[in-house]
């Protein structure tokens, strides 16, 4: 009995020490954290002392003691061996360790499609890293995506939740519904399905999930009609300072025969995306990259992939290889994973009439998770301009696993392939990346034209080589030292386009593909003036020679002509910068609107510790520009109009971001400001408002003033435009329109000649000069003959113009002709009484009465005399009196009638 009842106070006692333990939620162990200076031995013999095991160092001075009469599980702290350790002079902290609550952050959402979505959880060193990235709390909350396609199902139970109006319009419609239309083959599917890929909503035991699923998203429903460059302008411009991301999965036809790319209006919506989207800080435009594969189609013929506003992005299967439909070209900047061949999985998505899907495919599904991924690391740092994103996708995307015959390492070390571009995006590298990134310094344009003017004549079955030295476009203000995006604009002509290949080589030896061949392409227009871009060259340095080549692949006499070419680099002055490594993330004011055009400002630095290893920009040449410990730098404001200082000036971009970090600057041996002058110039009333720069986005024609314009005058009216854009009339342009040519050429510093659009010569559509041999392409009614336009003849005789003159005349012969004979016609029946007149009388002499012959007095008594004697008897006088009327008879039959 008295056992029984010393069982039941066990148990009870046990079940309270349970319910302690699980109200409390921690126990104490048998271990304890010692703070003691002296090293190891004497943490040694303070542990014997006591009557403690000595464990091991913890960090320098802070070692681990375990006592064996304490237990490893006790609900309160063991003070009875605690207390004599915590009094011991050598021991300066001590504390027994509990044993706290950490559970793993396994992702485990309810949506019943999750463990199909095996490019989001696989792992395996084939995985983008999305779960470690939401681990770190992103979930692309505060972001806005949009999809440019044929509409998205806002009502759809997968995404209703994160649905945005703001972000979504009906073009084709005119209207501000994105809803699809609906029809038997559920055709378009298109745009939910991307949408989906993005942000659908997780754990609401519907479909699956996006990759930022707590991202806002949107539609713009402009491919379910008629695309021109009018819908394509309104989609990419849409609402801008809401939108932050727009994810396309269109473009031209990929038969391995177009090229094609953003017409005027387009064009403008891209710049005017960059340079005033999201408050200044840029628009981000993710495009896929095209699906011709199997009809040996070139990305680099696709002007919206191959831009350098866009992030173009490839597919990988699933198990890294390249897909049947993938394009390679030297434009592509990541990628992500989509369907493949065989048996290989696909991409699980939400689908038009409330539905999923597990067979979503192509570059379509790659597109929409790369945006995914953006809107995570753009939610990490929402200060993050357009280019700052494009080198945080370099920087952190993986080569590793994906098989391309192609992969090589550019001149900074950067592992590249035309068919994956820099390797598969990396959401938590990215997001960590993003947390403490530093924006780049500003972009710099240097444009250098071939200074060979003479065509280039490619023999069939050949190539040629032509090499171009630049120093970078070297003190000026569009010095570019560090490459970004490299084009090479060419103008050529070509029995057969599909037979051309071409390469650019950079000063650091890497080759990029810019055309590989076409077999479907049997075009004879060549390429006019074609931007043909590569991002293999990021982070190499610009000057050097760079060599083009071109192969002319044709099996019979087709010889191709070079006639002209440019290199256009973008990069910086000076390297693009990430901050250090920090435990917390940066803090931003984001009550003041970040400006893009605000200039470098001087910084005061007291302290600061700075190592930068990256083999991307750590050069010989720059190896003494960053130091561990360099030295203090003070920089004091201006209070007069000249000032001195004598101490290092470092520029940093300040705009309103707060750095919560120290930034690296200049060395103490490089150049001093020694003086610095302050020079005002401007108007007493505000030109914002006068050059129609208001936040409602008018469309006032010269509203992009504030970006293109260097000056202007009280009326608003441009005066002097920025470098690399040139005047043209009241308006800066980036390029001159058709029948113009930039006056400004090669690498002359735009600081002493004003860029100018002049006028081609009048054969020419598009031209380098003004004489009629700088044609790159023939105005209408002129055809190319040798090095020049003329104009079109008729049967290789007759000049057009001429032939309107002369057909004037002949119309006019032809009319008088036909004037005449209707005359003379008319003329002749009237003569011979087969045509008459209304109203006239018909005249029938009476023989029987007298009347007037109209002869005079003599001649009429001649003619009585006569007719006396040669008078008629009765009857015969009255038959041919019958007889000359009857003639008359046929007139009076219808009187006032033609017969």
């Amino acid at each position: 009995m008295h056992g029984s009842i010393h069982v039941v106070k066990v148990l009870i006692f046990g079940i309270f020490l349970l319910l302690v333990e699980s109200v409390v939620g921690k126990h104490f162990t048998d271990l304890w954290a010692v703070y003691i200076k002296g090293g190891e031995e004497m943490a040694k013999a303070v542990a014997a002392r006591h009557g403690f095991i000595y464990v091991g160092q913890i960090m320098p001075d802070y070692y681990h003691f375990q006592h064996r009469k304490v237990a490893k599980r006790s609900t309160f702290a063991s003070t009875h061996y605690h207390q004599p350790l915590a009094e011991d002079s050598d021991v300066l902290w001590v504390e027994q360790q509990v044993a706290k609550s950490r559970q793993k952050r396994n992702v485990a959402f309810n949506d019943p499609k999750w463990p199909l979505m095996w490019y989001l959880n696989r792992g395996s060193g084939l995985d983008m890293n999305v779960l470690k990235a939401w681990d770190m709390g992103y979930t692309g909350k505060g972001v806005v995506v949009t999809i440019l396609d044929d509409g998205i199902e806002k009502d759809h139970p997968d995404l209703s939740r994160n649905y945005d109006p703001n972000a979504s319009y009906d073009v084709n419609g005119h209207d501000p519904d994105p809803q699809p239309r609906y029809d038997y083959s559920n055709e378009n599917r298109h745009g939910t399905r991307c949408a989906g890929e993005v942000a659908a909503h997780a754990d609401n035991n519907v479909c699956g999930l996006g990759v930022a699923y707590n991202a806002r998203i949107g539609g713009v429903r402009m491919l379910d009609g008629d695309v021109t460059d009018s819908v394509e302008a309104q989609s990419l411009g849409l609402n801008f300072d809401h939108i932050h991301i727009y994810s396309a999965s269109w473009g031209p036809d990929d038969d391995g025969r177009t090229v094609d790319g953003p017409a005027t209006l387009a064009r403008k919506a891209f710049y005017d995306g960059i340079t005033r989207g999201r408050k200044g800080l840029g628009s981000i435009y993710v495009w896929a990259s095209g699906n011709g594969g199997r009809d040996s189609d070139n990305c680099n013929c696709d002007g919206y992939t191959n831009s350098i506003y866009t992030i173009s992005i490839s597919s990988a299967t699933e198990n890294g290889h390249i897909p049947w439909y993938s394009e390679a070209c030297s434009s592509t900047l990541a990628t992500t994973y989509s369907s493949g061949s065989g048996g290989e999985k696909q991409i699980v998505t939400t689908d038009l009439r409330k539905s999923c899907t597990e067979t979503h495919t192509g570059t379509s599904g790659s597109a929409p998770l790369a945006a995914g991924i953006i809107a995570l690391a753009l939610e990490a740092n929402p200060m993050l301009t357009w280019r700052d994103m494009q080198h945080i996708v370099v920087e952190t995307a993986k080569a590793d696993n994906l098989n391309a015959p192609d992969w090589a390492f550019n001149g900074v070390g950067k592992k590249v392939s035309h068919s994956f571009g820099f390797g598969l995006m990396d959401a938590a590298a990215m997001v960590s990346l993003a947390r403490n990134w530093t924006t780049v310094p500003a972009q710099h344009i240097c444009e250098i034209r071939c200074s060979d003017h003479n065509s280039r004549i490619i023999p069939t079955n050949g190539k040629i080589f032509v090499p171009l030295t630049t120093d970078g476009c070297e003190h000026t203000v569009n010095h570019v030292k560090y490459l970004e995006h490299v084009q090479a604009r060419i103008t050529l002509s070509s029995y057969r386009r599909g037979e051309i290949r071409i390469f650019l080589s950079s000063p650091s030896n890497t080759r990029s593909t810019l055309l590989a061949k076409r077999t479907r392409d049997v075009s004879k227009e060549g390429f006019n003036n074609w931007a043909f871009m590569t991002t293999h060259n990021w982070g190499e340095p610009a000057k050097g020679q760079w060599t083009l080549e071109i192969e002319n692949g044709a099996s019979i006499a087709r010889p191709v002509k070079l006639r002209d070419w440019v290199l256009v680099l973008y990069g910086t002055d000076s390297p693009p910068r990430k901050s250090p490594t920090s435990a917390r993330s940066p803090h931003y004011d984001y009550g003041v609107h970040y400006n893009v055009n605000e200039p470098p400002r001087p910084v005061d630095r007291t302290k600061t510790t700075f190592t930068y290893d990256d083999p991307m920009y750590n050069t010989d040449e720059d190896e003494d520009y960053y130091q561990k410990t360099p030295a203090p730098l003070t920089t004091r404001p201006p209070t007069t109009t000249t000032t001195k200082s004598t101490t290092p000036f470092y520029q940093a971009y300040q705009g309103n971001r707060k750095q919560s970090v120290d930034s690296p600057h200049y060395p103490t041996h490089n150049p001093e400001l020694k003086e610095w002058t302050l020079v005002m110039m401007g108007t007493s009333p505000h030109l914002t408002k006068r050059n129609g720069s208001t936040q409602s986005g008018s469309n006032n024609a010269t509203s992009d003033g504030s970006f293109t314009c260097a000056g202007v005058t009280s009326n608003g009216i441009c005066i002097e435009c920025k470098p690399g854009y040139f005047k043209m009339g009241e308006h800066c342009v980036a390029h001159c329109p058709q029948h113009y040519f930039g006056s400004v050429q090669g690498s002359k510093s735009m600081l002493h000649s004003q860029g100018e659009c002049k006028l081609c010569h009048d054969s020419c559509l598009n031209c380098k000069g003004s004489k009629p041999t700088d044609c790159f392409q023939c105005a209408s009614g002129f055809e190319r003959k040798g090095d020049v336009c003329e104009k079109k003849m008729i049967w290789d005789l007759l000049d057009p113009d001429v032939m309107k003159h002369l057909a004037w005349a002949i119309i006019l012969c032809i009319a008088a002709i036909l004037l005449f004979s209707v005359v003379f016609g008319i003329l002749q029946a009237r003569e011979r009484g087969r045509l008459c007149w209304k109203n006239k009388p018909n005249y029938v002499p009476d023989w029987g009465k007298g009347h007037y012959d109209g002869v005079t007095p003599n001649l009429a008594m001649h003619d009585r005399d006569m007719e006396a004697e040669f008078s008629l008897p009765a009857k015969t006088h009255t038959l041919f009196s019958q007889a000359i009327g009857y003639k008359h008879q046929r007139c009076s039959n219808r009187p006032g009638q033609f017969v």
